[in-house]
């Protein structure tokens, strides 16, 4: 079965050879980036391309062709290279963008085998070169990634945007556009590449080191709009704009918020014209492609959560650039002989620091000004959130009943930045689970942590992982997710009581080391099954005693209870489990399972791990900031978690015979 994958989204390689299969419905070069584990390319050797050398674990079509194959030798990759970019790029006369043409298609294949992971391209316009899809290393396995990028200035920007210098990236792009399309064309390339290709950095992207005399370049916000101050792109090109990495200004309906589909989906609702024209159009929840409303506010909340980070890694890099510059005048005011008499060194250090003043304080106004257009987008999508994705506060939980169709992600608590501790964006992750969640209960995890109670603390994470199942129950289909529960010790009765109470679960929480060895063996049976159906082709064929709904296994006070086999079995299900149906969510603390040592390395490493206090453990994948991660609980003293359990239990009696 092929997973379709959508902008964003990953998914595992299984196999160490693998074929990148593209169709079009126009002729493309079909190229391919090698960059480091920073994404950074480097050197003429980073763009793989007809006509020139290419590593012994990659062959590339030599042509321009509507139909692509290119095949990869994961583990003969060079330790060097960490990501493999398939760049698809329109020939010189060809179509003026793939907005003009047939939607491209890439799937990603073992040698002659089925398809495992697809993504087509919907969404773009006048972009020529385009970034579709990304092999990676993640520890120690190979997965693939849904880029989506476009470029409307073509593949010297593309480049230039990857860390290659611009006159690199300029040479680079006529080369291979030369290759199959001649040398005409290849010139007429190189004489339409922007001057964005020759050298001027994508906002909180480094395009390589730049000479030592040379001014550093100057940061650019989310907006467009350069600091004062700053160096910017050459004043004999006004129009130029950055590459289409990230929006010139915070669009509520910008490419990155696209679904992608071999058809159309709905489109966006036009946001309310602006009162003023001088101001942004008010914002409109729904402000994004999508099959649905929920699939729409999906999109737009993941395209908050970019242009936050996107915001904030321009004015941290304006702030940076503000005190090195005023480090440099300062160095440069205390070299000369003459400011160290009377007050000139004075006059000169004080006119440093005001320069560097003024630059910090537009820069911050530059910040305020986009961070209330998200304030003000996120104060019009919260309210209209579907359950899945809503806090435990919004009204959507008090009424309606459990729903006929699985959700598309689920929420897991919120993210936010120093810059704006208030804006909190939902942290929602696509269901079925990739992988499992791990809850930490330990001191040691964060401040935080370190500062609360620990019968208090770990209250808190059994309480958190009880409202992670009852909102996976209560947006799900009934009897689509079966609940297991190990509870060696019985420390956590508190706060399964709700659950217990409800009847929902599969089975009475397990307890002792014997009721820790049963659930265990069960679940591992059911993977056991389920897997040897798939490889038989009959999925459908399974004994009728294997339960056929989602499994969901919440772990308490690991490792108590757990023998050398229960362990085992564990991280069986924790790698396994996944793919076939069967997720785990653990509530423990990793210092106390320090007895089997490294062990249980790649355990820790295959779950995600959550705080029930804030925490600035979680990065986002654009520009790596530290977010601040809140869990979300109901309020103190509501009901919500018993009425969402009722639904769910007469859900269940109306539809069983």
């Amino acid at each position: 079965m092929t997973a379709e994958l959508v902008r964003g989204q990953n998914h595992p390689v299984p196999h160490d050879r693998v074929e990148v299969r593209v169709s079009a419905g126009t002729p493309v070069l079909a190229l391919a980036s090698l960059a480091d584990e920073e994404g950074r390319l480097a050197g003429p050797g980073a763009l793989a391309r007809p006509g020139a050398p290419a590593p012994a674990w990659l062959r590339l079509p030599q042509e321009a062709a509507d139909r692509h194959t290119l095949a990869v030798d994961l583990e003969a990759v060079a330790a060097e290279v960490h990501r493999i970019g398939l760049l698809l790029v329109l020939p010189p006369g060809g179509p003026a963008g793939f907005g003009s043409v047939p939607a491209p298609h890439a799937a990603v294949a073992p040698p002659d085998g089925p398809e495992f992971a697809g993504f087509t391209l919907t969404g773009l316009g006048a972009e020529t070169a385009v970034v579709a899809l990304e092999l990676y290393r993640r520890q120690g396995a190979w997965k693939v990634r849904a880029v989506g990028q476009g470029y409307a200035e073509g593949l010297g920007a593309l480049l230039a945007d990857g860390g290659l210098p611009g006159p690199q990236a300029a040479e680079l792009a006529a080369a291979a556009l030369r290759g199959p399309a001649g040398a005409a064309g290849g010139d007429r390339a190189l004489a339409a590449l922007p001057p964005q290709a020759q050298g001027t950095p994508h906002p909180g992207r480094q395009a390589g080191p730049a000479p030592a005399s040379a001014e550093p370049p100057g940061p650019v916000p989310v907006s467009g709009v350069p600091y004062p101050g700053t160096p910017g792109p050459a004043p004999s090109a006004p129009g130029d704009t950055a590459a289409t990495q990230g929006p010139p200004t915070i669009d509520y309906a910008h490419p990155r918020r696209r679904r992608t589909s071999a058809e159309a989906p709905e489109p966006a609702p036009r946001p309310a014209p602006a009162a003023d024209p001088g101001r942004p159009p008010a914002p409109v929840a729904g402000d994004a492609s999508g099959w649905s409303m929920d699939e729409r506010l999906y999109n737009q909340v993941w395209g908050m959560f970019e242009d936050l980070a996107r915001t904030v890694a321009a004015y941290r890099s304006a702030v940076d650039f503000a005190d090195s510059r005023q480090d440099r005048e300062l160095d440069e005011a205390l070299s000369d002989p003459r400011h160290r008499i009377g007050g000139a060194g004075d006059a000169a250090r004080e006119t440093a620091r005001a320069r560097r003043d003024d630059l910090v304080a537009q820069a911050r106004a530059v910040l305020d000004r986009d961070l209330a257009q998200l304030v003000a987008e996120s104060e019009v999508v919260e309210p209209a959130l579907p359950a899945a994705y809503a806090r435990w506060d919004n009204p959507v939980w008090h009424g309606g009943g459990v729903p006929e169709e699985a959700p598309l992600a689920l929420r897991l608590g919120n993210l936010s930045l120093p810059e704006m501790p208030g804006l909190r964006i939902p942290m929602l992750m696509r269901v079925p689970l990739e992988r499992g969640l791990w809850i930490d209960n330990g001191r040691t995890g964060s401040e935080a942590a370190m500062a609360m109670d620990t019968d208090r603390l770990r209250r808190a994470a059994m309480d958190m992982a009880v409202a992670h199942a009852v909102r996976l129950l209560a947006v799900h289909p009934a009897d689509r997710i079966s609940v297991h529960v190990v509870d060696a010790a019985g420390a956590g009765a508190a706060s399964l009581a709700p659950l217990v109470r409800a009847g929902v679960l599969a089975a009475p929480p397990a307890a002792g080391a014997e009721g820790v060895g049963r659930t265990l063996a069960q679940l591992t049976r059911r993977v056991d099954l389920v897997q040897m159906a798939l490889r038989a082709g009959a999925p459908e064929e399974l004994p009728a005693d294997v339960d056929r709904a989602e499994q969901l296994l919440i772990v308490h006070d690991f490792p108590h209870g757990f023998d050398d086999r229960a362990v085992t079995q564990l991280r069986y299900l924790a790698d396994e489990g996944p793919s076939v149906g069967v997720h785990l969510l653990m509530v423990a603390d990793r210092e106390e399972a320090s007895a089997y040592g490294p062990l249980l390395d790649p355990l820790w490493r295959s779950l995600m791990r959550l705080s029930p206090v804030p925490d600035g453990h979680l990065a986002d994948p654009w520009v790596q900031h530290a977010w601040t991660f809140e869990p979300d609980l109901p309020p103190q003293g509501s009901t919500v978690l018993e009425r969402a359990l009722e639904r769910v239990r007469e859900a269940r009696r109306t539809t069983r015979p």
